[in-house]
């Protein structure tokens, strides 16, 4: 036999199997390695029972600025593990960071977790995008920042903030400044039906109401662009050192601030700067959200139709909530707010119709 003929010969005995020996094999005899994609995958996950907690107080490309324990002398550099996958970190989040938390240069420590929210503001791009945005979450209060003149108020922007913070978990709170170019008391008065704080600012004068009002608590600032509003940030925390911006001729601000960030107070809290937005959209906002957050009306609104906008006559002839100020439990000018801000948040003007 020549070699040719003997190494098939040996092939066909491997493992003492002859030629036809095959027949009398079964699946039992099988063996097939898995592959990478077959390999079962185990659903625990770490507990990361070592990590530390911190609140997210910037973000820039995929990195995220984090305060050890809430305290701004402990900044560390943190990413995303591979495990959130895409899990959404914003300014704001308390999360658990492993890894090195030393805030050394060129330390990198990973966030694990990120703890329930409290409070969101969430916004869309206008009231037809589906998609939203989380601008900062956590904060206590909202900081809507005015101006009275230089640009004039826009009390539409208001309106959406307020629905904003209604259906987030914030408390309202308005900011007027440059009250030495104009009066606030017709803007004031038509809020007064809701009950919101209002802190008036001069060009000329210290804040010092308003750092009252901001201490030992985290609040969101929001504004249009030229409303004063990075010229109050660094008024309160000077070490921002925040740029600022002229009104252009058209009476529009321009951008200054590109980007949220969270300022530590000195007296204690934080102060999140977020950027001047020209729209508020409320895409994600529904009517019953509103309501909800108006006690005295939120019973009342399950006894609605199907469907109930809440606006009233002629649009909601059977809205229950005329009936809460009919019995005396609520005034009518809180109500008429009330429908302003669910024509606001549904794109109107905010003019509601009211019975004499």
């Amino acid at each position: 036999m020549g070699s040719f003929d003997q190494a098939k010969g040996d092939r066909e005995d491997v493992g003492g199997l002859g030629r036809g020996d095959w027949r009398r094999l079964d699946e039992s005899d099988v063996r097939v390695r898995p592959g990478k994609g077959t390999r079962p995958r185990s659903k625990r996950r770490p507990e990361h029972a070592d990590a530390v907690t911190a609140m997210v107080i910037g973000k820039d490309r995929g990195r995220w600025t984090c305060a050890v324990d809430a305290d701004p002398g402990h900044v560390v550099m943190a990413m995303r593990a591979r495990e959130m996958g895409r899990v959404s970190v914003v300014v704001g989040d308390l999360v658990a960071l492993v890894g090195d938390v030393s805030g050394r240069p060129d330390t990198l420590a990973r966030i694990v977790r990120v703890d329930e929210r409290t409070s969101v503001l969430r916004r869309t791009a206008d009231d037809t995008d589906p998609y939203e945005r989380v601008v900062v979450a956590n904060a206590a209060q909202l900081l809507i920042v005015t101006s009275l003149a230089d640009p004039l108020p826009r009390p539409g922007f208001i309106d959406r903030c307020l629905v904003a913070c209604y259906a987030g978990g914030l408390e309202p709170v308005l900011c007027l400044t440059k009250a030495d170019l104009a009066s606030p008391d017709s803007l004031l008065a038509g809020y007064a039906g809701l009950d919101v704080p209002a802190i008036v600012t001069r060009h000329d004068e210290e804040p010092e109401g308003l750092r009252e009002r901001l201490a030992g608590r985290t609040t969101a600032l929001v504004g249009h662009s030229g409303v004063g509003k990075s010229t109050l940030v660094n008024r309160l925390v000077p070490a921002a050192e925040l740029a600022t911006g002229d009104v252009s001729s058209v009476g529009k601000g321009r951008h200054t601030s590109v980007a949220a960030v969270a300022l530590p107070l000195a007296g204690g809290g934080w102060v999140v700067d977020t950027p001047g937005v020209r729209s508020f959209g409320l895409a994600h906002v529904t009517a019953d959200d509103i309501v909800n957050a108006f006690e005295e009306f939120a019973e009342a609104a399950e006894e609605c139709p199907p469907n109930c906008g809440h606006l009233g006559p002629p649009e909601d002839p059977d809205c229950a909530l005329d009936d809460v100020v009919a019995d005396g439990n609520a005034g009518a000018e809180r109500l008429a707010s009330l429908r302003r801000l669910l024509v606001s948040r549904s794109g109107g003007s905010g003019d509601i119709r009211t019975e004499s």
